[in-house]
This record gives structure tokens, C-alpha cells and sequence, in this order.
């Protein structure tokens, strides 16, 4: 859409930044008489939601039951679980499913019934699923009603820069974007940041080139108290094949049978834990960096295999079309070849710190999906409990209330323009860019300690430092809607202005998982320390972050 000077409009009343299920199932819920903006800073179904294979976790039949699906959430979350958010989202879960089924998500059925698979850390089957490509088929749907509102105005290839607060620091009341070449300031009742995980901060991961944390380190600028950053979900089975990126093969491949083997055809994992491939994913990654560790002499380029002969061959074309496709593109026939995988950083089970209603710690600012940190997931999430929390906890929209009293309209103005080129920096930028993944997959991956993450943690704050100090930083990170200026960067892509945002944003977010890593001196959930292999009885309370200061929660 177009944003000349003359029809852009500065006011919603609802902004929700990201496009993946959590703010596309938000912006569905919302009141049909709000206006809402929806911003996406690349196009629509390019998220982490799109790429969503295993399905959705919900207790909805007879053999199950919603505390049993509590029970088994609060178990993978290794003593940090908010019991009122799990709850919550268990109690909510047959509704959210109902929901999608009725906006017509074409979920697989058997006998008429909706089928459902086992996962690891499941007691009962009740893992819903569209073959192996569930999270495309619900942001499909989505995405097509969200496009049939005329209440929801879509801004594709729009960067958030910043939250505009007012001048006391406790409200939020809009937000800047770079959209079509300006810098534009949008005030609105609500902002939601829905922009998914951080898992490109790492140098191996299952996430989309979108997800750079961008919701949290924007929050983190703004004040908001953060929890948990420290806990990192890293999936035990991401595709390991030259030139090609880490695609997940789902948790489903091992709940079907799938044995996970090494180069002798050893099923290694029940060396590690009695539920061998099934164990949680914390422990099978830890078995298979461990595993790797005492039989390759380059543990850091081996590999483990998946082998799918347990699985009858119609099952595997049944359920697992999308993995056969890109395994036949990289010259693998899974009926007869295991699948060669290691594991990679996968989902965040850190975030902005809210409530049941999406509320922040700043008024007026909400977050919802995986920039979030409810409490549901605590040290470690359990497997297809993601997608239903983006749509419970943004559910809970249709409840937001706000002052829809009529504004003004207000248009741009002609200002006079501020040119900045950029073009000496972006070697620089590319180097920190391609530089800081390895640097936190070496010493904030799977297995931590003291020494790596001091170390990390000074490099960060050096690059941090440098990117903070060009002329860019100053003005798109320092202005204000008061400013009479629009800024006109001469020879910058889009891309290469996106690169600059993320990169910063991936160092911030960068600095928060160190720090919290460091700060937390014991190993729970998907948060390991080789120097503090044990869990700590004292250490069973949540790591919070506001502004420079880390302390831990009191319970």
C-alpha cells in the first residue's frame, strides 16, 4: 500500500508488529471496530509459524484430559512452569482447536475423527497435525482472513525501529518504522509485538532468516522487565547436508518410530536417558553433542543419523510428505538412507515478560507468541505447546480494551531531508553479522561455562559499542516524532538497512542470553553449564532483566 505524504495515517488503534500466528490469530481476535495495523518487515507466511512441522499439543480426546497435559508441561519445564499460565493454556487448548477448525485449518483426520500423534514428554497422544506442514496450514488460512478485514491495514517491509513513549517512560503510545524510504511515527492505544524468536543469534539453527529477536531487544531499549533468556530450546534433529540450511526434521519423525543412530548404527540415547530418542529435547541434544564428543575426532562438523526404517513405508508418505520432498532435494531417499542431523538452536523459551492478557511491564505494550515469556514453558518447552500458545494467549485480544475515542487525522508533511549514506560501514556490519552466531553457538550453545560466556560478552559489548557509534545508530535510534527531518540514505538498500537493524538487534539480544547465562549458575531445562552440571534447589526462581539490571525472581 502506499504511504505518500498525502494518505498515510500516524494513528491506529491497534499496531501489532509480526505476521506470524500469534499476530495474525491476534489480529483476528481483536474487535472488528478497531482499526489495526499489521506490520511485517519481509512478506506474509515468512516466519517461524510457517515453518511449524510436528502440529499443535491439545487434550481434546476421551483417553486424555487437560491436567494430564499440565502434568506433562510442568515435567519438561524443570521446575519453572507459572501453574496459572499452564492452566491457563491447557484449559484454553480445545477452544483454540475448535477455532482454527471452524476459520478452516485442514488438519489430518482418522475415521472422520481429528488425528492425533504422539511427541516426546507426552504421556498421551494429542499432537494435532496437517501431514508434516501443520504451521503452513494454519498461517495459510490465517493470512487469508486477515486479508478479508477491512479493518486490518497490512504495511509489508516495514522495520520497527523504536517504541514511542510518552514523556513520563511508562506508556507506550506508538512506534517508529522505516516503510518506503521514511521514517514514519504511527501513535496508537496498543502496540503488540508479535516478531517470533532469536534463533539466527546462533551460528546452527531450524529458525527462518526473519528471526532475529527483533520484539525483545526493541522492549529491552524501551525498559520492558524481561525473564528466562537464558533458557534456549535446541532441537535435537536439524538436517546436516552440505550447502543446504537446517531444516527441521520434526519431533513427530521419532514420535512415528524413527531410531536415532550413530555411524556404527548404535541407537546411542538410552546410554543418556531410559526414554532414548523420546526423552526431551534438552537431553537428546545433549546426547548427541555428548556422544559426538567421545566418538569423533571433529565433533563439531559429525554427525548422528535418524533412520526411518520403523516406520511403515505408507505411514512415512502419509505423514511426512514435506520432509520426503526436501531430503529428495539434497540427495537423500529416507525409505532407504537415514537421515543425517545434529542438533540447532530452535525456539526461545525466554522473552518480554507478561500475564494471561498479554500485558507488559509497560503500559499499553503487549507481546504475545514466542517474543513473549508467559511462564508456560519454563526452563524448556514440551513439544507442540507452541503454536497453542500463540493461539490462547492471543485469544485473550478479544478481551483488550482501549480508548477508541476519535483522533484527529494526521498526515506527513513535507520536511527537509537528512542524508546519510552508509555504504562505508557495511563491510564492518556484514563481518560482526557473520561473526556473532559463531561466537554464541561456541560458548551459549548446547554446554556453557563461565570462562566462553565472559569472553562472549565482552566481544559483544565491543561490537555493540562500535555499531552504536555510527552516524545511522544516532538517527534512527534517537529520533523523535518532533524532529523536522526525514531522512533520505543515499546508496542503502532496503536489505542493507535491514541487515543494520538486525545485526543490532541480534547483538542485544546476544548480550541478554550471555548475561543471563552467566548469571544463572546451575543447569536446568535447556540451559546447561559444564562448570554447574546439576540443577541448584536455590536457583528454582526466574532470571529477570530490567534495563542493566539481572536479578532473580522471588519464587
Amino acid at each position: 500500500m502506499s504511504s505518500s505524504s498525502v494518505n498515510f495515517p500516524l494513528h491506529f488503534d491497534v499496531l501489532i508488529v509480526g505476521a506470524g500466528a500469534a499476530g495474525l490469530y491476534g489480529a483476528l481476535c481483536l474487535p472488528q471496530s478497531y482499526q489495526v495495523g499489521l506490520i511485517t518487515k519481509d512478506s506474509l507466511k515468512i516466519g517461524a509459524s510457517d515453518w511449524a512441522q510436528g502440529g499443535i499439543a491439545a487434550a481434546i480426546a476421551p483417553s486424555d484430559s487437560p491436567q494430564l497435559h499440565f502434568e506433562d508441561t510442568l515435567k519438561a519445564g524443570a521446575g519453572l512452569c507459572e501453574e496459572s499460565a499452564v492452566t491457563f493454556l491447557v484449559n484454553h487448548a480445545p477452544k483454540a482447536i475448535e477455532s482454527l477448525v471452524e476459520l478452516g485449518v485442514g488438519f489430518d483426520r482418522h475415521q472422520g475423527e481429528l488425528a492425533m500423534t504422539l511427541e516426546a514428554a507426552h504421556s498421551r497422544p494429542r499432537v494435532l497435525h496437517a501431514a508434516d506442514t501443520t504451521g503452513k496450514a494454519i498461517v495459510s488460512t490465517l493470512t487469508e482472513k486477515v486479508l478479508e478485514r477491512p479493518n486490518i491495514r497490512v504495511f509489508e517491509q516495514g522495520l520497527v525501529l523504536q517504541l514511542w513513549l510518552n514523556s513520563q517512560q511508562d506508556h507506550c503510545q506508538g512506534l517508529s518504522m522505516f516503510y518506503e524510504g521514511k521514517i514514519h511515527w504511527i501513535s496508537a492505544s496498543a502496540v503488540i509485538l508479535a516478531t517470533g524468536g532469536g534463533g539466527q543469534v546462533f551460528a546452527q539453527t531450524t529458525n527462518p532468516s526473519v528471526s532475529t529477536g527483533d520484539g525483545v531487544a526493541i522492549a529491552s531499549r524501551a525498559g520492558a522487565l524481561l525473564r528466562d533468556l537464558e533458557f534456549f530450546q535446541f532441537h535435537p534433529t536439524a538436517l546436516t547436508v552440505p550447502n543446504a540450511p537446517h531444516f527441521l526434521i520434526s519431533e513427530a519423525v521419532r514420535g512415528e518410530g524413527a531410531h536415532l543412530i550413530d555411524d556404527l548404527g548404535e541407537r546411542f540415547t538410552f546410554e543418556y536417558h531410559p526414554s532414548g530418542e523420546l526423552a526431551p529435547r534438552d537431553i537428546v541434544s545433549r546426547a548427541i553433542f555428548s556422544h559426538l564428543h567421545k566418538t569423533s575426532q571433529d565433533p563439531a562438523n559429525a554427525k548422528v543419523y535418524l533412520d526411518l526404517q520403523p516406520i511403515p513405508p505408507e505411514k512415512i508418505a502419509y505423514r511426512f510428505p514435506n520432509i520426503i520432498k526436501v531430503c529428495q532435494k539434497f540427495g537423500i531417499d529416507l525409505y532407504s538412507q537415514p537421515i543425517p542431523v545434529t542438533p540447532a538452536a530452535h525456539y526461545w523459551m525466554g522473552g518480554i515478560a507478561t500475564d494471561t492478557s498479554a500485558k507488559t511491564s509497560i503500559q499499553g505494550l503487549y507481546a504475545i507468541g514466542e517474543t513473549a515469556s508467559t511462564g508456560v514453558h519454563g526452563a524448556n518447552r514440551l513439544a507442540s505447546n507452541s503454536l497453542l500458545e500463540c493461539l490462547v494467549y492471543a485469544s485473550e485480544l478479544a478481551n483488550l480494551t482501549i480508548n477508541c475515542s476519535k483522533k484527529e487525522v494526521i498526515f506527513e508533511i513535507n520536511k527537509p531531508k537528512l542524508v546519510i549514506n552508509i555504504s562505508q560501514d557495511l563491510e564492518l556490519i556484514k563481518q560482526i553479522r557473520h561473526e556473532l552466531p559463531i561466537l554464541m553457538w561456541e560458548n551459549a550453545g548446547i554446554c556453557r561455562e563461565h570462562q566462553g560466556l565472559s569472553t562472549a560478552i565482552a566481544q559483544v559489548e565491543a561490537w555493540r559499542l562500535i555499531l552504536g557509534q555510527f552516524s545511522l545508530s544516532k538517527y534512527l535510534y534517537s529520533f523523535s516524532p518532533e524532529q523536522e527531518t526525514e531522512i533520505n540514505l543515499e546508496n542503502t538498500s532496503m536489505e542493507d538497512l535491514k541487515l543494520y537493524t538486525e545485526t543490532l538487534n541480534l547483538l542485544d539480544i546476544g548480550l541478554l542470553i550471555l548475561k543471563s547465562a552467566d548469571f544463572r549458575c546451575e543447569s536446568r531445562g535447556g540451559h546447561f553449564r559444564l562448570d554447574y552440571p546439576n540443577s541448584d534447589p536455590n536457583w528454582q526462581s526466574h532470571t529477570l532483566i530490567s534495563g542493566d539490571r539481572i536479578y532473580r525472581s522471588s519464587s
